[in-house]
Protein backbone atom coordinates (compact mmCIF):
# COMPACT_ATOMS: atom_id res chain seq x y z
CA UNK A 1 0.00 0.00 0.00
CA UNK A 2 1.41 3.76 -1.04
CA UNK A 3 1.88 5.86 1.93
CA UNK A 4 -0.42 9.09 1.08
CA UNK A 5 2.10 11.18 1.68
CA UNK A 6 4.68 10.46 -1.05
CA UNK A 7 1.71 10.87 -3.31
CA UNK A 8 0.81 14.59 -2.58
CA UNK A 9 1.94 17.80 -3.71
CA UNK A 10 3.19 19.12 -0.48
CA UNK A 11 3.70 22.77 -0.06
CA UNK A 12 5.17 24.21 2.51
CA UNK A 13 4.67 27.96 2.64
CA UNK A 14 7.51 29.57 4.82
CA UNK A 15 10.97 29.16 5.20
CA UNK A 16 13.80 30.87 5.39
CA UNK A 17 17.24 30.70 3.77
CA UNK A 18 20.45 31.25 5.39
CA UNK A 19 22.07 34.29 5.89
CA UNK A 20 25.10 35.16 5.00
CA UNK A 21 24.50 32.58 2.42
CA UNK A 22 26.61 29.31 3.48
CA UNK A 23 26.29 28.02 -0.44
CA UNK A 24 24.81 24.44 1.25
CA UNK A 25 21.30 24.12 -0.57
CA UNK A 26 22.45 21.25 -2.17
CA UNK A 27 24.59 19.69 0.75
CA UNK A 28 23.87 16.29 2.62
CA UNK A 29 25.07 17.03 6.00
CA UNK A 30 24.09 20.53 7.11
CA UNK A 31 22.90 21.58 9.79
CA UNK A 32 19.97 23.27 7.88
CA UNK A 33 16.71 22.68 8.43
CA UNK A 34 15.85 22.86 4.40
CA UNK A 35 17.69 22.37 1.34
CA UNK A 36 16.85 20.23 -1.72
CA UNK A 37 18.46 16.80 -0.31
CA UNK A 38 16.64 17.24 2.62
CA UNK A 39 13.33 17.77 0.79
CA UNK A 40 13.75 15.22 -0.67
CA UNK A 41 14.28 12.76 2.13
CA UNK A 42 11.25 13.89 3.62
CA UNK A 43 8.45 13.90 0.68
CA UNK A 44 8.41 17.73 0.55
CA UNK A 45 7.88 19.06 -2.71
CA UNK A 46 7.57 23.05 -2.58
CA UNK A 47 8.87 25.20 -0.70
CA UNK A 48 8.10 29.76 -0.45
CA UNK A 49 11.17 30.69 0.43
CA UNK A 50 11.91 34.03 1.83
CA UNK A 51 14.21 36.74 1.78
CA UNK A 52 13.86 37.98 5.60
CA UNK A 53 14.62 41.13 5.94
CA UNK A 54 15.25 42.33 9.48
CA UNK A 55 13.50 45.77 10.66
CA UNK A 56 15.92 48.51 10.60
CA UNK A 57 15.64 52.31 11.30
CA UNK A 58 12.69 54.06 8.83
CA UNK A 59 15.15 56.50 7.41
CA UNK A 60 17.12 56.75 3.90
CA UNK A 61 20.20 54.74 5.39
CA UNK A 62 17.72 51.83 6.56
CA UNK A 63 15.62 51.80 3.38
CA UNK A 64 19.27 51.33 1.43
CA UNK A 65 20.05 48.69 3.41
CA UNK A 66 17.10 46.35 3.40
CA UNK A 67 16.83 47.26 -0.44
CA UNK A 68 19.98 45.99 -0.88
CA UNK A 69 19.57 42.94 1.37
CA UNK A 70 16.69 41.69 -0.41
CA UNK A 71 17.66 41.73 -4.06
CA UNK A 72 21.52 40.06 -2.68
CA UNK A 73 18.78 37.46 -0.69
CA UNK A 74 16.72 36.87 -4.21
CA UNK A 75 19.37 36.08 -5.99
CA UNK A 76 20.57 33.53 -3.97
CA UNK A 77 17.17 31.84 -4.02
CA UNK A 78 16.82 32.18 -7.48
CA UNK A 79 20.33 30.44 -8.10
CA UNK A 80 18.58 27.31 -6.30
CA UNK A 81 17.79 25.88 -9.26
CA UNK A 82 19.04 23.16 -11.34
CA UNK A 83 20.29 19.05 -11.46
CA UNK A 84 22.79 17.78 -8.85
CA UNK A 85 23.28 14.48 -8.64
CA UNK A 86 19.96 13.25 -8.07
CA UNK A 87 18.34 15.63 -7.00
CA UNK A 88 16.88 19.16 -8.91
CA UNK A 89 15.02 21.95 -8.64
CA UNK A 90 13.06 24.41 -10.29
CA UNK A 91 12.50 28.48 -9.29
CA UNK A 92 8.55 28.65 -10.19
CA UNK A 93 6.25 31.72 -11.02
CA UNK A 94 3.13 30.20 -11.42
CA UNK A 95 0.46 27.53 -9.66
CA UNK A 96 1.06 25.93 -13.51
CA UNK A 97 4.89 25.77 -12.46
CA UNK A 98 4.82 24.55 -9.21
CA UNK A 99 2.56 21.35 -10.51
CA UNK A 100 4.79 21.13 -13.50
CA UNK A 101 7.66 20.40 -11.11
CA UNK A 102 6.10 18.07 -9.11
CA UNK A 103 5.13 15.75 -12.16
CA UNK A 104 8.59 16.05 -13.03
CA UNK A 105 9.90 15.37 -9.69
CA UNK A 106 11.64 18.24 -9.10
CA UNK A 107 11.62 20.61 -5.86
CA UNK A 108 9.21 23.92 -6.88
CA UNK A 109 10.73 27.04 -5.18
CA UNK A 110 8.85 29.85 -4.32
CA UNK A 111 10.34 32.81 -3.70
CA UNK A 112 8.77 35.29 -1.12
CA UNK A 113 9.74 38.15 0.94
CA UNK A 114 9.51 38.74 4.80
CA UNK A 115 9.12 42.37 5.99
CA UNK A 116 7.84 45.10 3.19
CA UNK A 117 11.14 47.08 4.39
CA UNK A 118 12.77 45.54 1.85
CA UNK A 119 11.28 48.04 -0.52
CA UNK A 120 13.16 51.01 0.91
CA UNK A 121 10.55 52.97 1.12
CA UNK A 122 8.91 52.34 -2.18
CA UNK A 123 6.21 50.56 -3.08
CA UNK A 124 6.48 50.60 -6.72
CA UNK A 125 8.98 48.60 -6.34
CA UNK A 126 7.36 45.34 -5.69
CA UNK A 127 6.73 45.18 -9.32
CA UNK A 128 10.43 45.09 -10.21
CA UNK A 129 11.11 42.44 -7.83
CA UNK A 130 7.84 40.08 -9.20
CA UNK A 131 9.41 40.58 -12.66
CA UNK A 132 12.80 40.07 -11.92
CA UNK A 133 12.44 37.52 -9.33
CA UNK A 134 9.33 35.62 -9.65
CA UNK A 135 8.27 37.37 -6.10
CA UNK A 136 4.91 35.91 -4.94
CA UNK A 137 3.91 37.34 -1.54
CA UNK A 138 5.13 39.63 0.81
CA UNK A 139 4.12 40.16 4.85
CA UNK A 140 3.73 43.79 5.27
CA UNK A 141 5.96 44.08 8.04
CA UNK A 142 7.98 41.81 10.64
CA UNK A 143 8.62 42.61 14.18
CA UNK A 144 8.86 46.37 14.57
CA UNK A 145 6.87 49.39 12.43
CA UNK A 146 8.30 50.05 9.33
CA UNK A 147 6.59 52.34 6.64
CA UNK A 148 4.36 50.48 5.40
CA UNK A 149 1.90 49.76 8.12
CA UNK A 150 1.99 48.43 12.21
CA UNK A 151 3.54 45.19 13.28
CA UNK A 152 1.92 42.29 15.63
CA UNK A 153 4.86 43.26 18.19
CA UNK A 154 6.60 46.61 18.10
CA UNK A 155 10.41 47.09 18.74
CA UNK A 156 11.06 48.83 21.73
CA UNK A 157 14.83 48.88 20.69
CA UNK A 158 13.53 51.08 17.63
CA UNK A 159 11.83 52.92 19.92
CA UNK A 160 8.24 51.78 18.69
CA UNK A 161 5.27 52.99 20.23
CA UNK A 162 2.28 50.58 20.76
CA UNK A 163 1.65 51.59 17.21
CA UNK A 164 2.97 53.79 14.34
CA UNK A 165 -0.18 54.22 11.92
CA UNK A 166 -3.40 53.12 13.26
CA UNK A 167 -2.51 49.65 10.66
CA UNK A 168 -1.77 50.83 7.62
CA UNK A 169 -0.20 53.77 6.13
CA UNK A 170 -0.74 55.69 2.76
CA UNK A 171 2.11 54.07 1.38
CA UNK A 172 1.38 50.14 2.82
CA UNK A 173 -2.08 51.11 0.71
CA UNK A 174 0.14 51.72 -2.13
CA UNK A 175 1.58 48.70 -1.70
CA UNK A 176 -0.49 46.41 -1.43
CA UNK A 177 -2.04 47.98 -4.84
CA UNK A 178 1.40 47.24 -6.34
CA UNK A 179 1.08 43.80 -5.12
CA UNK A 180 -2.50 43.23 -6.50
CA UNK A 181 -1.10 44.26 -10.16
CA UNK A 182 1.89 42.37 -9.80
CA UNK A 183 0.43 38.97 -8.50
CA UNK A 184 2.42 40.05 -5.12
CA UNK A 185 -0.11 37.88 -2.28
CA UNK A 186 -0.56 40.05 0.56
CA UNK A 187 0.82 38.12 3.90
CA UNK A 188 -0.27 38.89 6.72
CA UNK A 189 1.76 37.40 9.34
CA UNK A 190 4.01 39.45 11.89
CA UNK A 191 1.19 42.63 10.79
CA UNK A 192 -1.16 43.98 13.65
CA UNK A 193 -4.77 43.03 13.67
CA UNK A 194 -5.47 46.25 12.52
CA UNK A 195 -3.55 46.01 9.42
CA UNK A 196 -4.57 42.42 8.98
CA UNK A 197 -8.41 44.07 8.91
CA UNK A 198 -7.37 46.94 7.12
CA UNK A 199 -5.47 44.46 4.39
CA UNK A 200 -8.03 42.08 3.92
CA UNK A 201 -11.03 45.35 3.02
CA UNK A 202 -8.97 47.06 0.59
CA UNK A 203 -6.76 44.05 -1.35
CA UNK A 204 -8.01 42.97 -4.54
CA UNK A 205 -7.28 39.29 -3.82
CA UNK A 206 -7.36 37.77 -0.65
CA UNK A 207 -5.08 37.97 2.10
CA UNK A 208 -3.01 35.24 3.74
CA UNK A 209 -1.14 34.77 6.78
CA UNK A 210 2.07 32.30 5.21
CA UNK A 211 3.22 31.38 9.16
CA UNK A 212 0.75 32.26 12.34
CA UNK A 213 -1.23 30.12 14.36
CA UNK A 214 -5.00 30.24 16.05
CA UNK A 215 -5.00 32.64 18.97
CA UNK A 216 -8.14 30.90 20.31
CA UNK A 217 -5.39 28.28 21.44
CA UNK A 218 -2.37 29.81 22.03
CA UNK A 219 -2.55 33.89 22.85
CA UNK A 220 0.56 35.23 21.37
CA UNK A 221 0.53 38.68 19.40
CA UNK A 222 1.87 36.36 16.11
CA UNK A 223 -1.48 34.27 15.99
CA UNK A 224 -5.26 35.24 14.72
CA UNK A 225 -8.13 35.54 16.58
CA UNK A 226 -11.20 34.43 15.83
CA UNK A 227 -12.40 37.67 14.15
CA UNK A 228 -9.03 37.62 12.08
CA UNK A 229 -10.32 34.05 10.76
CA UNK A 230 -13.68 35.03 10.06
CA UNK A 231 -12.20 37.59 7.67
CA UNK A 232 -10.33 34.98 6.14
CA UNK A 233 -13.55 33.00 5.29
CA UNK A 234 -15.35 35.70 4.36
CA UNK A 235 -12.91 37.35 1.76
CA UNK A 236 -11.81 33.83 0.49
CA UNK A 237 -8.20 33.45 2.45
CA UNK A 238 -5.80 31.40 4.07
CA UNK A 239 -3.75 30.61 7.58
CA UNK A 240 -1.05 28.91 6.71
CA UNK A 241 -0.53 27.21 10.42
CA UNK A 242 3.45 27.02 11.72
CA UNK A 243 5.48 24.25 13.70
CA UNK A 244 6.88 27.67 16.01
CA UNK A 245 6.21 25.87 19.33
CA UNK A 246 5.54 28.98 20.91
CA UNK A 247 2.88 29.52 18.39
CA UNK A 248 1.42 26.11 19.19
CA UNK A 249 1.39 26.19 22.99
CA UNK A 250 1.78 28.73 25.89
CA UNK A 251 5.13 28.93 26.91
CA UNK A 252 6.74 26.69 24.32
CA UNK A 253 6.73 23.30 23.67
CA UNK A 254 4.22 22.88 20.66
CA UNK A 255 4.57 19.35 19.14
CA UNK A 256 3.10 17.93 15.50
CA UNK A 257 0.10 16.99 17.60
CA UNK A 258 -0.53 20.89 18.50
CA UNK A 259 -0.10 21.58 15.20
CA UNK A 260 -2.70 19.81 14.03
CA UNK A 261 -4.63 20.55 16.75
CA UNK A 262 -4.26 24.55 15.23
CA UNK A 263 -5.19 23.49 12.00
CA UNK A 264 -7.98 21.70 12.93
CA UNK A 265 -9.80 24.10 14.94
CA UNK A 266 -9.67 26.62 11.98
CA UNK A 267 -11.01 24.02 9.18
CA UNK A 268 -13.91 23.75 12.16
CA UNK A 269 -14.26 27.18 12.63
CA UNK A 270 -13.73 28.34 8.54
CA UNK A 271 -13.27 25.47 7.19
CA UNK A 272 -10.46 23.08 5.45
CA UNK A 273 -10.41 24.97 2.11
CA UNK A 274 -8.87 28.20 4.74
CA UNK A 275 -6.14 26.34 6.65
CA UNK A 276 -2.45 25.16 5.00
CA UNK A 277 1.15 23.89 6.57
CA UNK A 278 4.27 25.77 7.29
CA UNK A 279 7.64 24.98 9.13
CA UNK A 280 9.43 28.25 9.66
CA UNK A 281 12.55 26.36 9.57
CA UNK A 282 15.93 27.84 9.36
CA UNK A 283 13.91 30.95 10.80
CA UNK A 284 12.99 29.55 14.08
CA UNK A 285 10.71 26.60 13.44
CA UNK A 286 10.73 23.34 14.14
CA UNK A 287 8.93 21.12 16.85
CA UNK A 288 9.09 17.16 18.02
CA UNK A 289 7.62 15.25 15.22
CA UNK A 290 8.83 18.03 12.63
CA UNK A 291 12.63 18.91 13.22
CA UNK A 292 13.50 19.13 10.04
CA UNK A 293 12.71 19.15 5.95
CA UNK A 294 13.16 15.24 6.46
CA UNK A 295 10.29 14.68 9.02
CA UNK A 296 7.80 15.68 7.16
CA UNK A 297 5.92 12.69 6.41
CA UNK A 298 4.85 12.79 10.07
CA UNK A 299 2.64 15.80 9.78
CA UNK A 300 1.08 13.54 7.04
CA UNK A 301 0.41 11.23 9.32
CA UNK A 302 -0.78 13.48 12.38
CA UNK A 303 -3.11 14.90 9.64
CA UNK A 304 -4.52 11.30 9.18
CA UNK A 305 -4.81 10.60 12.70
CA UNK A 306 -6.83 13.10 13.56
CA UNK A 307 -9.45 12.22 11.07
CA UNK A 308 -8.92 14.34 7.99
CA UNK A 309 -9.79 12.65 4.45
CA UNK A 310 -7.16 12.22 1.93
CA UNK A 311 -8.76 15.43 -0.26
CA UNK A 312 -8.60 17.32 2.98
CA UNK A 313 -5.11 16.43 3.79
CA UNK A 314 -4.33 17.28 0.04
CA UNK A 315 -5.99 20.87 0.69
CA UNK A 316 -4.35 21.92 3.58
CA UNK A 317 -0.33 20.51 2.64
CA UNK A 318 -0.93 22.56 -1.18
CA UNK A 319 -3.64 22.58 -2.84
CA UNK A 320 -5.43 25.79 -0.79
CA UNK A 321 -2.30 27.54 -1.47
CA UNK A 322 -1.78 27.02 -5.08
CA UNK A 323 -6.06 27.90 -5.17
CA UNK A 324 -4.87 31.31 -3.56
CA UNK A 325 -1.76 31.61 -6.09
CA UNK A 326 -4.21 30.97 -8.99
CA UNK A 327 -6.69 33.88 -7.74
CA UNK A 328 -3.78 36.10 -7.38
CA UNK A 329 -2.37 35.74 -11.07
CA UNK A 330 -5.81 36.04 -12.55
CA UNK A 331 -5.79 39.64 -10.92
CA UNK A 332 -2.16 40.72 -12.12
CA UNK A 333 -2.18 43.47 -14.98
CA UNK A 334 1.26 44.33 -14.60
CA UNK A 335 3.64 42.44 -16.86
Amino acid sequence: MTDLHHTLLTLDSHIDIPWPDRQDAWTEDTPRQVNVPKTRKGGLKAVCLAAYIPQGSRDDAGHAEGWDRVQGMLDVISGIEGRQGNHSACVCRTAADVRAAYEAGDLAVIPAIENGHGLGGQPERIAELARRYGVRYMTLTHNGHNALADAAIPRKDLADAETLHGGLSELGREAIAHMNRSGVLVDVSHAAKSTMMQASEISATPVFASHSCARALCDHPRNLDDEQLDRLKETGGLIQVTAMGSFLKKGGGGTVEDLVRHVSYIANRIGVEHVGISSDFDGGGGIPGWKDATETANVTHALQAAGFTDAEISAIWGGNMLRLLETAEKATTVL
